[in-house]
């Protein structure tokens, strides 16, 4: 792991440090995304169910985590009291919330659970992370944002808009909620100064890549390749950064022309 320097975060010439928090962040998108706004000087708070990788990426990384399981609301709430008092030496500001992390249940072997064989106890376990916690979290932590002029990106996917091979239903229909979850925030959140827009990714390498994902790229996406995470990330930093000023309540696919 790498050693703090214990030293304090330094502020820009125009004032404090801008601060990300990130849900989901230990591995491929939510990793990537990490790497590209620390690369550019922020301090990035992440949140997990996981501990903190032992191999640290990035300054500040173990002090600067919470281990969270998002399937708990009264869980959730106790940690925005946390991330708040973690944002004082930013003078309480929070310049983004992306909102990444996201489960996807499998039946035996790996295989997709449709709407025959999914559970209640299992949909409201997805839909507690997928959907419930980027509302908690973005309501939650409201003034913080405001404060910053800050902006909200929820992570959609492509299997949101389409039935999809290895998605299951409860995923699915969590990421479908999500993108109208995000026109509705876009139009409460603008008038306080936040915008609100997604990404939908879709088929990236990552881990989590389902076997038969090859024959989806060879015959449904136009560029002949899979994503990669760091492309993702710089579509996050985008909606994150003045370059995307005036953009609000926005979708970007993010799947080399596989919704068209």
């Amino acid at each position: 792991m790498m050693a703090s320097s214990g030293a304090p975060r330094s502020k820009s010439a125009n004032g404090p440090r801008r601060v990300l928090l990130l849900t989901g962040a230990s591995r491929g998108i939510g990793h990537a995304t990490v790497k590209r706004f620390s690369a550019a000087g922020w301090r990035v708070i992440t949140v997990s169910r996981q501990p903190f990788p032992e191999q640290c990426p990035w300054e500040m990384g173990p002090e600067d985590h919470i281990q969270l399981d998002l399937t708990d609301p009264a869980a959730t709430e106790t940690a925005i009291a946390e991330i708040k008092e973690r944002l004082k030496p930013e003078d309480g500001r929070l310049d983004a919330l992306v909102n990444n992390a996201a489960i996807s249940p499998k039946g035996p072997g790996g295989s997709r659970l449709g709407s025959l064989e999914m559970d209640l106890e299992g949909w409201l376990k997805v839909f507690r992370v997928n959907f419930f916690a980027p509302v908690l979290l973005a309501r939650g932590l409201v003034e913080p944002l405001k404060k910053a002029n800050g902006a909200v990106v929820n992570v959609t996917s492509i299997a949101g808009g389409r039935v999809h091979p290895f998605a299951g239903v409860a995923y699915s229909t969590s990421k479908a909620a999500l993108a109208g979850l995000t026109r509705e925030m876009a139009a409460d959140f603008a008038p306080l100064g936040i915008r609100v827009n997604a990404i939908s990714p879709g088929e990236i390498d990552t881990s989590i890549l389902s076997p038969g994902t090859e024959k989806i790229v060879q015959e449904q996406i136009p560029m002949r390749r899979l994503g990669r995470p760091e492309e993702v990330a710089q579509a996050i930093y985008f909606l994150c950064t003045e370059a995307s000023s005036y953009v609000n309540g926005a979708e970007i696919h993010i799947n080399g022309g596989q919704h068209v």
